[in-house]
């Protein structure tokens, strides 16, 4: 069974930083691409970055580039979102995501297989 558990949220100040992790349980956590995606309050879910299975590509929404930056570590099965410069708008539920095999472009939620179950965020200003 594949388990994804997001950990890290919690309440910061505008222009400080968080880390978010995501440990994966029950697959070759080094075969598949990875993402983080959010949902801020009472909209829909959003890309926020991705990486590719050996960590040589990463990619961005462009509200987060500069600012975030995702990683991973196969050994640990784990994978990271940096988050510096923080906004108020960055308040969301953020969610990890493995997606399925080949699948492109990976700002689509319909190519993600798995997802966790997600940690909030909360911005404050």
């Amino acid at each position: 069974q594949v388990q994804l558990v997001e950990s890290g949220g919690g309440l910061v100040q505008a222009g400080g930083s968080l880390r978010l992790s995501c440990a994966v349980s029950g697959r070759t956590f080094s075969y598949y691409a990875m993402g983080w995606f959010r949902q801020p309050p009472g909209k829909e879910r959003e890309f926020v970055a991705a990486i590719t299975w050996s960590g040589d590509n990463t990619y961005y929404a462009d509200s987060v580039k500069g600012r975030f930056t995702i990683s991973r570590n196969n050994i640990k099965n784990t994978e990271y979102l940096q988050m510096n410069s923080v906004k108020p708008e960055d308040t969301a539920v953020y969610y990890c995501a493995t997606y399925l095999p080949g699948r492109r472009p990976y700002t689509f939620d319909s190519y993600v297989e798995y997802w966790g179950k997600g940690t909030l965020v909360t911005v404050s200003s």
